[in-house]
């Protein structure tokens, strides 16, 4: 009896599904070559080029390309748009979520809606609606160009742009994770006598601080490295309203390819530091949840 029971159970694992059979492991190994093939020739390998193109006339020249006055003009504007847009962002993100989370109140759908639109919007359209707005034929051009104020080919133009495509990031990290930890805990620091700030400080950051974490790297990634809404809002006006990412478009166009891959080098460099970030991240965060 005792035989045809442990026969019958082996028989049943050999027949249940997921076993490691010759056919899943070769299916398993096709899966993996296609997905590093898939990887090499369309992440490792421009990588690749990207880096051999901007060391091709030697490292004086690489380095030569970041003296240009152009280059470092890009590369601060950059920096400084992301410096303005993500603390922005943060914050709204925060705001948006602590109500759409904690609260009940009419226009809570339309408010998500609104969140989402510029996943759906063109980058390219975001930036012709603030041309239409605050271009010299616009609704308010006139109005600024009577008060000597400058927003379409000009900083606050690429700051508005900016903002329009990176502001759902930290939003959408927080309202799901908001959602799922609930109200609980606030209430009963309420109960016990906290302020609302104090409450939101002590109990409510500490809780969400990896998920706000990972929105702001995602943010401050799209930001410096948006192309669509920016290229129309700022003339490309050298030294002036180019981005690292339309400075090295416009020097492709003018075949100089080891500038332009030079500034492609760095901004892949920042690429790379929040892609650790972002993994790091999500390790903590993972630790967290299996904790």
């Amino acid at each position: 009896m005792m035989t045809v029971a442990a026969h019958a159970a082996a028989e049943e694992r050999k027949s249940r599904p997921g076993r490691a059979t010759l056919g899943s492991a070769a299916a398993r190994w096709v899966c993996i070559a296609v997905t590093l093939a898939f990887l090499t020739a369309l992440l490792l390998a421009p990588l690749a080029i990207v880096v051999v193109t901007a060391l091709s006339k030697g490292i004086s020249a690489y380095l030569g390309s970041f003296a240009d006055p152009d280059a470092q003009a890009a590369i601060r504007l950059t920096l400084l748009t992301a410096a303005i847009v993500v603390p922005i962002n943060t914050l709204f993100g925060i705001a948006a979520a602590w109500a759409i989370a904690k609260f009940e109140f009419k226009g809570k759908s339309l408010l998500i809606t609104l969140i989402d639109l510029p996943f759906a919007v063109s980058p390219v359209i975001a930036g012709l609606v603030y041309v239409l707005l605050f271009g010299m034929q616009g609704w308010f051009g006139h109005w600024l160009q009577d008060h000597d104020i400058s927003v379409i080919f000009a900083l606050p133009g690429i700051i508005l742009a900016t903002l329009f495509v990176t502001f759902p990031y930290v939003a959408r990290e927080l309202i799901p994770l908001m959602q799922q930890l609930g109200n609980d805990e606030e209430e009963a620091a309420i109960t016990l006598g906290a302020s609302g700030w104090m409450t939101f400080m002590r109990v409510t950051v500490p809780k969400v601080r990896w998920g706000l974490l990972y929105g702001i790297i995602l943010c401050n990634a799209r930001s410096m490295g948006e192309f669509g809404a920016v290229t129309v809002v700022s003339g490309h006006i050298r030294g002036l309203t180019t981005t690292m990412p339309l400075h090295i478009e416009s020097l492709y166009n003018e075949y100089n390819f080891v500038g332009a891959f030079a500034v492609a080098s760095l901004l892949t460099l920042l690429a790379v530091v929040t892609l650790l970030a972002k993994s790091l991240v999500d390790w903590r965060m993972g630790g967290r949840h299996g904790g």
